[in-house]
């Protein structure tokens, strides 16, 4: 495969059966699944049942006809679906996971284009698929994971368990004994949340696995560790990193029942690893200052125990984390070690200060065309700034640097795609020479960390020739406490000739309730509050990025699962 190993002495996996086999002879016994059924009760499922499910389940699909064909997955995050991915991709056919809150146009548009046979899916979306049903030719069957028995033509996902262990019992081994071609593709991802611009991305079993390897090597993990996942399984970020790579490590997981249950679930479970997105992080050290401000000797005390632990870490390299900050790491199950931040960059000052609590951020790199993961932040040695390292077996380069050192950054290894489904051109334009062009900016110090600027396509030029990354003006606008959110554009000014900065700027009516002392505050004073932090957050840049105009906008902006915000589709003309 090309995968380097390191001294942590990472086995090799040939493709997602491999593993999965691997990983049942190594941790059979041991739980990979713990699932809440009631608010008192908890159900472990073994790694050994894991795979005796997958078995029957991928054996059900071929008896069905489904051998060799794609395979839609819909749902939230359950065990149901990780099962259904391993009996599709490990053994069947194709996995294609679709991400459950797209609009139902959305949703008939890559069903179709993806080519799938049958979809799986979660009872909580059966009124929605029943208005698909019988106008994508190319599905055959809909299972649902919820059905107890077979009716007006669904299928119950527990009825195909029980089929495919009926046949297993009678010798039937066609997915048990299944060959597995590394360079096969075993997943097709789409990219994106709008059918316009969404690309099928095919990730062979090579490229997924590469990438299991790859993260394990860097970030330790032990099958003492537990995870809690919280991002969407569609995504490849929780998929690989999140569920694949915890499969591998012969880690336990268990899955978060909303965004609104995400404390007291780490309280529950009290996982020991967790992947995040900067919002849900920027929201847990916003309410643990929140907390601490409520009594000024708390605040104070909160203050001190930071400056101290930074103190100890720096200079003598004694760790009392665990103790100066008890109460803050019992409120996200006291066993919290390692929290991996991705899907967009993060406040150096919030990673730095959660860390310095005791909760250990590492920024990481990735896109979907990658596996995902590309880089990330060594435990020691973190740059809280900085994106992180590149993998083992992963090279990067800076495409036509400028002036800074800020270029396209170029990624080339084992993890990196087998191209874009059905679109070649496309696909022309991002692979050459085995090197896959990402569209993202940036540059590499000189210890080897890289940095992301922003995306090329979203760069502002000026009439003399500077970029402007809107991102970076996003930071700075929202490191104040009053703005929730903001995008930044260009925009041509015809009597200058001249390209300035513009932005949309999501306030925090909260706070600013709080701050002018008023429970319905005009408009007026809205702007006038927001024209201040952005003449402070102006004063931090020159002055070509300046930003020369702003619009209040009311509602927040639409996000991806991963909480991007949807640039295509804000209006800024």
């Amino acid at each position: 495969m090309g995968v380097v190993e390191d001294s942590q002495n990472m086995r090799s996996i040939k493709h997602l059966k491999d593993m999965l086999e691997q990983s049942e002879k190594l941790f059979g016994s041991k739980n990979a699944f713990l699932l809440k059924k009631n608010p008192n009760e908890y159900k472990g499922i073994t790694f050994s049942e894991f795979k005796a499910n997958i078995d029957q389940l991928g054996t059900a699909f071929i008896n069905l006809g489904l051998k060799g064909k794609h395979i839609a997955v819909i749902g939230e995050n359950r065990y149901e679906w990780c099962v259904t991915y391993f009996a599709a991709a490990a053994g069947c056919g194709v996995i294609v996971p679709l991400d459950k809150e797209l609009p139902l146009h959305e949703l008939r548009n890559l069903l179709g284009r993806s080519g799938a046979s049958a979809v799986v899916f979660s009872g909580k979306l059966q009124d929605e698929i029943s208005k698909l049903k019988g106008i994508i030719p190319n599905v055959q069957y809909f299972i649902n994971m919820d059905l107890k028995e077979d009716a007006d033509g669904y299928l119950s996902f527990q009825k195909l368990l029980e089929k495919g262990k009926e046949l297993i019992s009678s010798g039937d081994r066609s997915f048990i004994d299944a060959q597995i071609d590394s360079d096969a593709m075993s997943t097709l991802l789409f990219t994106s949340g709008t059918t316009d611009l969404a690309k099928g991305v095919m990730l062979s079993h090579k490229n997924i696995c590469s990438n299991v390897v790859q993260v394990s090597s860097v970030i330790k993990m032990y099958s003492s560790d537990s995870i809690l996942s919280i991002l969407p399984l569609h995504h490849t970020y929780e998929c690989t990193a999140g569920f694949l790579t915890m499969i591998y490590n012969g880690c336990c997981i268990s899955f978060n029942e909303g965004l609104k249950h995400i404390s007291k679930n780490l309280k529950e479970f009290k996982p020991t690893l967790l992947l995040s997105v900067p919002l849900i992080l920027e929201n847990m050290y916003k309410k643990i200052w929140d907390q601490a401000s409520k009594k000024f000797s708390l605040k104070i005390k909160l203050k001190v125990a930071i400056v101290l632990s930074n103190f100890l870490l720096t200079f003598l390299k004694i760790d009392l984390r665990k103790t100066l900050f008890r109460n803050i790491l019992d409120s996200v199950g006291g066993r919290l070690r390692i929290v991996i931040s991705g899907a967009a960059a993060i406040d150096p000052a919030i990673s730095k200060g959660l860390t310095s609590m005791g909760i250990n951020i590492l920024q990481g790199y990735g896109l979907t065309e990658c596996s995902p993961i590309v880089t990330v932040n060594p435990l020691e040695n973190c740059r809280y700034d900085s994106v992180g390292k590149p993998l083992p077996g992963i090279e990067i380069k800076i495409d036509n640097p400028d002036e800074e050192g800020i270029g396209e950054l170029v990624v080339k290894g084992d993890n990196v795609m087998i191209g874009y489904y059905e679109n070649p051109l496309a696909t022309e334009k991002v692979l050459k020479d085995g090197w896959l062009y990402t569209g993202d900016l940036g540059y590499v110090d000189d210890f080897g960390f890289y940095y992301i600027t922003g995306r090329k396509k979203n760069v502002i030029v000026t009439k003399n020739g500077k970029n402007i990354f809107p991102e970076e003006v996003e930071a700075y606008l929202n490191k104040s406490p009053y703005i929730l959110e903001s995008l930044v554009w260009g925009k041509y000014d015809e009597n200058s000739g001249e390209t300035f900065v513009n932005a949309q700027i999501v306030p925090d009516m909260e706070i600013i309730k709080q701050k002018l002392k008023l429970d319905n505050p005009s408009y007026d004073d809205i702007y006038s509050l927001i024209s201040h932090e952005v003449k402070a957050a102006n004063k931090n840049m020159p002055s070509y990025k300046h930003v020369r105009s702003f619009t209040i906008r009311e509602d927040e902006f639409a996000k991806t699962t991963t909480k991007k915000i949807k640039r295509y589709e804000v209006k800024t003309s």
